[in-house]
Parts: C-alpha cells; sequence; structure tokens
C-alpha cells in the first residue's frame, strides 16, 4: 500500500510540473468542443396521439349471422408494421423528400433515416398510439407524422374492404367447383340407377335385411299353408263319415244355371272384391290369384253339387242334410284358403330365389351406390355449408361498409413544439467540460512519462542502482516564493475562468 501511495505521489508531481501545459490542452478542448456543440442544428420533434375504437354496437347485436374478425390482432398488426419499407417509402412521396434524391443509393439512405428517427409508442390494451418523429425543420416534422396518421387510418379500412373482396371470391370460386362436382355426382348417380335398375335396395332395407324378410315371410306363410291344410283335411274327415246329399238334381247344367243361393252369394262377394282388387294391382298380384282360384273352385263345386243325384227318392228328406251342407261349405272355404295360401307361398318363394340368385351382385351395387351417395352428400353438405358462409361474408362485408367496425379517434394532431427537443447542449458542455479536464491532465501525464524526472532521492537511488550520500536542498529567495505564489494564482484563476465560462453557458441553456 505504502508503495502504491509512493507512486500515486510521484505521477501527481509529475502531472504538475506540466500543469501550465495541462491548462492550456483543457482551454483548447473546452473552447473546440463547446463551439461545436454550440454550432449544431436546433432538433424539433413532432408528435400525434391516436386511438383505435373496436367497440361497435352492431358487433354483438350481429353475432352468429356475420363473421367478425379479430379487431384487436388487425390493430397490432396495423401497429406493428406501419414503420415498414413501403409506408415509408410513400411518406417519402408524400412530404416530396424524393425531390432531392439523386439515385438509388440516397433513397435508400434517405428511408433508413426515417425508419430510424420514426418512433411508434403503444400503451398497450388501451389501443392508444403516439407517434413521434425528429427533424431539424419542424414543418417537415409535421408533416412526415400527417402522413404517418394518414396511412395508419387508410391501411386499417383499406386492408377490411380487401379482405371481404377476397373472401368473397375465393367462396365464389370454391362454389362453382362444388356446383360441378355436384352435377358430376348426380350424374353418376343416375347413370349408376339406370345400369343396375333391378338390384337396387329398397326403401326397407339392404340386401340382407330383404333376404332375412324374405325368408321369414315365406316360413311364416309355409306355417299358414300347414295349417289350411290340416284344418281342410279335418273336414274332409267329417264329410267321410256323413251321406253327401244335395238340393237338385240337375247333372247337365252350366254352373250360372245352377241355384244355389249360398254359393251364389258367396260367388257374387268374391267377384266385387276381385273388381276392387284390379283397380289396384295387376293379374299377377297374389291376392287376385288367390280370389280367381276361390271363385273356379266355388263354381267347381257347385257343378259337383249338381250333380250329385238323390239315392233315394222315396224320402228326400232323408238325404238331405244341413250339418252336410255346412261341413260342404266349410270345406269349399278350406279350399279356398289352401289355394290362396300355395299361392302365397309359391310368390315369396319366387322372391326368395330371386334374392338368392342376387347374392353375389347385389351387396357389390349396394356398396358402390353407399359410396357414390357418401361422396354426394358430403359435398352437398360442403356446398350449403359454403352458400351460408358467403351470406354472412356478404352481410359482414355489408355491415363493415355501412357502419365502422373500427374508428380511429385523434386525440392530438401533428403539433411541433416552439422550442427544440435537442440536441441536449447542457449535458453536452458538461461533458466538454469534463473532456477538457480529463484531457489535460492525460497530457501532463504523459508528458511526465515522456521526460521523467526523480521527486526523491530513492527512486534515483533505485534507478541508478548507486548509493545516494546526500541531498541539496532548494533555497527559496523571497523574490522566488514571491513568483510562485503568483504563478499558483495565475493557475487558479484559469481554472476559475474556465469554470466561469462553463458556468456562463449552462446558465444561457436554462
Amino acid at each position: 500500500m505504502e508503495e502504491l501511495t509512493t507512486q500515486l505521489l510521484v505521477y501527481l508531481k509529475g502531472i504538475w510540473k506540466y500543469r501550465w501545459i495541462s491548462v492550456i490542452a483543457a482551454w483548447v478542448v473546452a473552447i473546440a468542443g463547446w463551439v461545436i456543440v454550440y454550432k449544431l442544428p436546433d432538433d424539433y420533434q413532432a408528435s400525434a396521439r391516436i386511438y383505435v375504437d373496436t367497440q361497435n354496437v352492431l358487433k354483438p347485436l350481429m353475432a352468429g349471422m356475420t363473421i367478425s374478425p379479430d379487431l384487436q390482432q388487425q390493430v397490432s398488426i396495423m401497429s406493428r408494421t406501419l414503420i415498414s419499407r413501403p409506408n415509408v417509402e410513400r411518406v417519402v412521396r408524400m412530404v416530396d423528400l424524393d425531390i432531392k434524391v439523386k439515385d438509388a443509393k440516397d433513397q435508400e439512405a434517405l428511408v433508413k433515416e426515417l425508419m430510424e428517427k420514426i418512433k411508434l409508442g403503444t400503451t398497450g390494451r388501451d389501443n392508444l398510439f403516439t407517434i413521434h418523429y425528429n427533424n431539424q425543420n419542424p414543418r417537415l416534422a409535421k408533416d412526415v407524422v400527417q402522413s404517418l396518421l394518414t396511412i395508419f387510418v387508410e391501411g386499417g379500412l383499406g386492408d377490411k374492404r380487401q379482405d371481404s373482396s377476397a373472401a368473397l371470391r375465393f367462396i365464389d370460386e370454391q362454389i362453382q367447383s362444388y356446383e360441378e362436382k355436384l352435377i358430376a355426382g348426380e350424374n353418376n348417380l343416375k347413370a349408376f340407377k339406370q345400369k343396375n335398375i333391378g338390384m337396387m335396395p329398397q326403401q326397407g332395407g339392404d340386401y340382407y335385411s330383404q333376404l332375412s324378410a324374405a325368408t321369414e315371410d315365406l316360413n311364416k306363410t309355409r306355417l299358414e299353408l300347414r295349417e289350411a291344410e290340416h284344418a281342410r283335411d279335418a273336414i274332409k274327415r267329417q264329410i267321410t263319415g256323413d251321406e253327401p246329399v244335395m238340393m237338385v238334381d240337375q247333372s247337365e247344367t252350366s254352373p250360372s244355371s245352377i241355384v244355389n243361393v249360398e254359393l251364389d252369394s258367396r260367388i257374387t262377394a268374391l267377384n266385387k272384391n276381385l273388381d276392387a282388387l284390379r283397380l289396384n294391382f295387376t293379374e299377377l298380384h297374389p291376392d287376385i290369384i288367390s280370389t280367381k282360384r276361390l271363385i273356379a273352385q266355388l263354381e267347381e263345386r257347385k257343378k259337383e253339387e249338381a250333380k250329385l243325384v238323390v239315392r233315394n227318392t222315396g224320402d228326400p228328406g232323408k238325404n238331405y242334410s244341413p250339418m252336410l251342407q255346412q261341413l260342404n261349405v266349410a270345406l269349399a272355404e278350406a279350399e279356398a284358403d289352401v289355394a290362396s295360401m300355395r299361392a302365397r307361398v309359391e310368390e315369396y318363394t319366387a322372391r326368395y330365389n330371386r334374392l338368392r340368385s342376387l347374392s353375389n351382385a347385389v351387396p357389390q351395387v349396394e356398396a358402390e351406390l353407399a359410396q357414390l351417395n357418401r361422396d354426394y352428400q358430403v359435398n352437398k353438405s360442403n356446398y350449403e355449408k359454403l352458400l351460408e358462409r358467403r351470406e354472412s361474408a356478404k352481410i359482414s362485408g355489408e355491415l363493415g361498409s355501412a357502419t365502422d367496425l373500427m374508428s380511429f379517434r385523434i386525440i392530438d394532431p401533428p403539433t411541433v413544439s416552439d422550442r427544440p427537443v435537442g440536441p441536449d447542449r447542457s449535458k453536452l458542455f458538461s461533458l466538454v467540460f469534463l473532456g477538457s479536464l480529463l484531457a489535460g491532465i492525460g497530457i501532463a501525464f504523459v508528458i511526465s512519462q515522456v521526460r521523467p524526472t526523480f521527486h526523491s532521492q530513492a527512486s534515483l537511488r533505485e534507478i541508478t542502482g548507486r548509493p545516494i550520500l546526500g541531498s541539496v536542498p532548494m533555497i527559496w529567495t523571497d523574490q522566488e516564493k514571491v513568483k510562485s505564489r503568483k504563478r499558483l494564482y495565475a493557475f487558479g484563476l484559469s481554472l476559475l475562468s474556465l469554470l466561469g465560462l462553463y458556468g456562463t453557458l449552462m446558465a444561457k441553456m436554462v
């Protein structure tokens, strides 16, 4: 620590030896620096504040019917892209700064300078933005800020209209594309149905459900047929134990000339029913076939009954039995039921065999039809959604044109302060003053190192390596003391003068 203190004292003595050079250097640096700072051009700042209002009364009222953009995100993007190269180049043209531009290099330098000097500030979620620009020409600074405000407002409105128009064009193109797909799908379905007209699935279900239903109907009808045959056989067994008798004895008469009140009434009723069925069905319908067979059986029964002769003419009442007559009628009905059931069995058997014969082709047809219908339904669903979206886009565009979903309010128009905001001469004067003092001390220190002197016996002994026998002190006369005192006063006065000049400059800046 003692060595460090000793070395520091040596440095201070060396600087003190060349103090006048230090003062002169300080004065030169200070005067030159202050002149340069004083001659710096004034810098004026133009500023403006704008508020973006994203709240609108119609927005909640039209929710669900229109497509509302994310206004907060749109405002954020606008603020971030305001100071972009295209916008700055547009500002250059708007304020006629390009008149002084001679070549592309100057244009590039001018654009970069503007991008660096233009400052855009924001307060976050309040959507309040401030624009600042500094320039030596206050009018030019104000014009630049006004141009930026214009670009900011026009950019918000123009982008909204452009986005709406672009969305409508895209939706119209997609709708046209899906219309073509739907027409192609309808043509494919029509051609497929015409090609496979006999193998198309019915409304009740697919092929396997139809085959299962046909099998169930066939089994059910066969069971009913067996029941009807058993009932008929039971009636026949009852008739076998009785003497068959008839009311009349007519062996060679036509069915129409035979009088049998009960059978004639049934035949008449069946003929009326047959006429009603023919109005709705063809001759191949199972009910018409069974009715015709029943009528034919009743006609045949009339003939058979007419051909029966009375065996005992002495006692005609003995040959007639009401019970036998009733059994004959029941037998005829049972025969008709059996014939009807057989017709149904034949019909259901034919249907079952036809479906079994199509066991390989029909599932393939159903699978292809399901694929065609699925593709068609997907295209149709997308087409209907696009139509709905187009109407929503149109309403959104009209809403945006009729009302402003995002309005711009200029809180503070572009203004320029009367006093320049820069450069900060007070700060620069202070820095020059401190720099001049440091420069003077530094120069004195450098000279002391270039032209070193010995300030103590220890340093001389250390450098030369020789013993020091003694030292001769300086004896100052009164005249030398006065001169030394005057030089000291002059040195202090020079420093005070430099400090006073600095104070005067700072006072003028207030």
